[in-house]
């Protein structure tokens, strides 16, 4: 009888973690989710998932999700969890499983984002040092950051961001998630560091369009000067250095669109899913 893998999830109740849950599960591993102790989102977790309740800002309470794992599918929760605490959580990881796939950025693919500014090129530097077999999903924009505008969507039709005109190639989180779990439980992908994007360039105005013409009714779009979109991400929570990262990114990115692969595809055998296909799916939280 073949020993069946056994891979931990963490940041697991999110937007992309159920996602690699559930295909993981599908292909026959055995998976541990790291969950918030009274974590409101638990529920989008598949049954015949492992909760482990932990947090990676106390790297000892990952012991028990990482015993007799062979695998980690992680994800570091920026905006809520600095890391201080990243040096002993991978220092944990590279002391036991085999795998490890990262969810990175494509900040880091494009030189944008330095080792120094405590993110992801932070993480992947710490990777990089062990001897675990790392894969880095350096990621574009997910579909599901067109959540963000659900409010506005529902309450008028008028999406008020910055940058309409930023065009972007954003992924699908469960095409995201397939790449991972293929790292994961497939030879054949150490050290390598994958761009992974959607198919397509779409400006962010045209997303609201296309989510439009799903949700049939007329939806709208009005820039945000870069400043004033600068304070309200402050005032939201946004760290001063990651909002001043993205606004300036989509600046450039109304000049020259985003970068993209065919990574999704080369790997998973099937095309990336398109953001038409995601808002069709995603079509009630608009409404």
């Amino acid at each position: 009888m073949t020993k069946r893998n056994v891979v931990l999830v963490t940041a697991a109740t999110g937007n992309l973690g159920p996602h690699a849950v559930r295909q993981l599960l599908d292909a026959g591993a055995s998976v541990r989710a790291l969950v918030l102790k009274d974590d409101p989102n638990v529920g989008r977790l598949p049954k015949g998932v492992e909760i482990h309740i932990g947090n990676l800002g106390d790297p000892d309470s990952l012991d028990p999700a990482l015993d007799g794992a062979d695998g980690v599918f992680l994800m570091w929760p920026f905006f809520t969890l600095n890391v201080n605490t990243a040096p002993a959580v991978v220092q944990k990881i590279a002391a036991r499983p085999r795998r490890v796939a990262l969810v990175s950025s494509v900040g880091v693919h494009i030189g944008l984002e330095p080792i120094d500014n405590n993110c992801h090129a932070y993480i992947e530097h710490l990777l990089e040092r062990t001897s675990v077999s790392w894969t880095f999903l350096r990621t574009t924009g997910f579909h599901a950051n067109a959540l963000g505008f659900a409010g506005q969507i529902r309450d008028g039709g008028v999406v008020r961001f910055p940058y309409g005109a930023a065009t972007r190639t954003s992924v699908d989180e469960s095409d995201v998630a397939a790449v991972g779990v293929k790292a994961l439980l497939e030879d054949g992908h150490g050290g390598r560091k994958y761009l992974v994007s959607g198919p397509e360039e779409v400006a962010q105005r045209e997303q609201v369009r296309i989510l439009g013409e799903v949700l049939a009714r007329p939806l709208f779009w009005e820039d945000v000067e870069h400043q004033a979109a600068r304070d309200a991400m402050v005032a939201a929570g946004w760290p001063p250095s990651y909002a001043d990262g993205a606004l300036d990114y989509f600046a450039m990115l109304t000049k020259k669109p985003e970068v993209g692969s065919k990574v999704v595809e080369e790997v998973t055998g099937r095309p990336a899913r398109t953001f038409r296909q995601w808002a069709m799916e995603h079509a009630n939280a608009f409404r």
